[in-house]
């Protein structure tokens, strides 16, 4: 695991636990939330409640389980490094590419969303113009050093942090105000709390799911932390309780102040409540937050989908370009190719600008819950390894091996779910194939390497000396 971790040396560790909670908060409070959410109550009902504790759940195992493979092994690779060296080269392979693709597809979905909210203020500004725009910031802002972009999504992520804790005071005031057009009747008053029956409500794990995804970058951040295993177990505990606090409070609100009819005739539903109060600036308010939300959840996405392409060119998996540095320890061509997903995204929006949401968010489903499961047997192995060796833990997490274990079937099982959902279909459709091509990919690129073309088994020197001081990166070692 060391050798793993030295081939990804030389990004700069400048990270703080007070901005790695925050990351993680700035990548799953985002369109998920403030969309998709929408969705979700399409699909469950009031019982989408229910919904979001199933998948809250799953996301507390799955930071469990980092948080005692990081604390113990703190690299960028992450759990891709994890796969790697506990079940072998092809699952690091796997889930790398398949983790890379999925967050690639969710930054279009962000920066897309945040043109079509820019419309609320410019309407005769073309969409593609803010995408183009902000994207040009952001790339702009991931270039520099990692203290530029921790200071920056720290504020992001502050700022939507503290318009959800506003939103929710008033929601509650007018809840428990005394004002009887407000209230926990709207649950039932329209098809009952389980209007979607059971499998409205399992479907609505699935948009859950989506909307906790990014709460994995804490672990591949904190390769980049000043003090990574005491940071990343103290943003594990604060980020568990935050994203309970509000995805399930503020959605419990949402319900009591609209009734669901009311929310799926309108957009957001953050920004239907605004409305059926009649709070003045109410639109403009809660778009302004939407198009924050949007702009940190992509700020976040693109650091961390870089960090991956990293991690797999030091690995020998991607090719050598990407893995270069720059003087102030940015991986500017992993940075570029993974804003690929804002080109996909504009295309997919251009073909169905009526469901270009929900295309996106199917295709970057599958690589968001095949890295799930994966997480869950990569801890499995994981604590088979230190069983047998012996070795303390710097941090244990309760519930193994069940957590564990039940975590990964239930995603197995929400996999195969999004076969029968039309709004999902194509995430196997997709995912499948995509799946087969990486293998294939492995096969091929390891047989160059055993003829010395590089590859998966190949030793290579990915690291320009011009660019990065001598005494910043470590050399790369032979990876898999």
């Amino acid at each position: 695991m060391e050798q793993l971790a030295e081939r990804e040396q030389g990004l700069s560790r400048g990270l703080t636990g007070r901005q790695l909670s925050m990351i993680a908060l700035g990548g799953a409070i985002g369109t998920g939330l403030f969309l998709g959410s929408k969705f979700a109550i399409g699909f469950a009902g009031p019982s989408v409640l229910v919904s979001y504790g199933i998948g809250g759940v799953i996301a507390l195992l799955v930071m469990g389980a980092l948080a005692e493979m990081t604390a113990s092994h703190a690299t960028t690779g992450s759990f891709g490094a994890f796969a790697e060296h506990y079940i072998g080269p092809l699952a690091g392979f796997m889930v790398k590419y398949l983790y890379w693709s999925c967050i690639v597809l969710a930054v279009g979905t962000e920066v897309t969303a945040v043109g079509e909210y820019m419309q609320h203020w410019f309407p005769a500004v073309p969409p593609l113009v803010w995408v183009l725009a902000f994207s040009a910031l952001l790339l702009g802002v991931n270039m520099m050093n990692v203290k530029v972009f921790g200071t920056l999504e720290y504020w992001l992520s502050a700022t939507k942090v503290f318009a959800i804790v506003a939103f929710i005071v008033v929601a509650a005031s007018l809840v428990f105000g005394g004002d009887e057009s407000y209230g926990f009747h709207h649950y039932t008053s329209e098809g009952g709390f389980f209007a979607g029956g059971f499998t409205g409500l399992w479907f609505g794990v699935i948009v859950a799911i989506f909307s906790y995804l990014s709460i994995e970058m804490i672990a591949i951040a904190a390769g980049e932390a000043k003090d990574p295993g005491t940071a990343v177990k103290k943003a594990f505990k604060v980020t568990i309780v935050r994203l309970f606090l509000f995805y399930i409070a503020t959605l419990a609100l949402i319900l009591a102040i609209a009734p669901v009819s009311a929310l799926l005739a309108g957009g957001s539903p953050f920004v239907t409540v605004m409305q059926v109060a009649g709070i003045p600036f109410a639109d403009s308010l809660l778009n302004f937050v939407l198009i924050v939300a949007a702009l940190s959840a992509m700020n976040s996405q693109l650091y961390i989908s870089t960090r991956m392409m990293f991690s797999l060119s030091r690995g020998g998996q991607a090719p050598r370009a990407f893995g270069v540095l720059r003087k102030n320890g940015a991986p500017v061509n992993a940075l570029l190719l993974s804003a690929a997903g804002v080109a996909v995204a504009a295309i997919v929006y251009a073909a169905n600008p009526e469901s270009g949401f929900t295309i996106m968010m199917a295709l970057s489903m599958f690589g968001a819950m095949s890295t799930w499961m994966i997480i869950f047997v990569t801890h499995l192995f994981f604590r088979r390894a230190h069983r047998r060796t012996g070795a303390a833990l710097a941090y244990r997490l309760p519930f193994y091996p069940a957590g564990s274990v039940l975590g990964a079937l239930l995603m197995l099982a929400l996999l195969v779910t999004t076969l029968f959902t039309e709004e999902f279909r194509m995430t196997l459709v997709f995912g499948v194939p995509f799946a087969v091509l990486v293998v294939v990919a492995y096969f091929v690129m390891r047989r160059r390497g055993a003829r010395g073309d590089g590859g998966p088994e190949a030793r290579h020197d990915d690291v320009a000396p011009d660019e990065v001081p001598e005494e910043t990166v470590g050399e790369p070692v032979r990876g898999g």
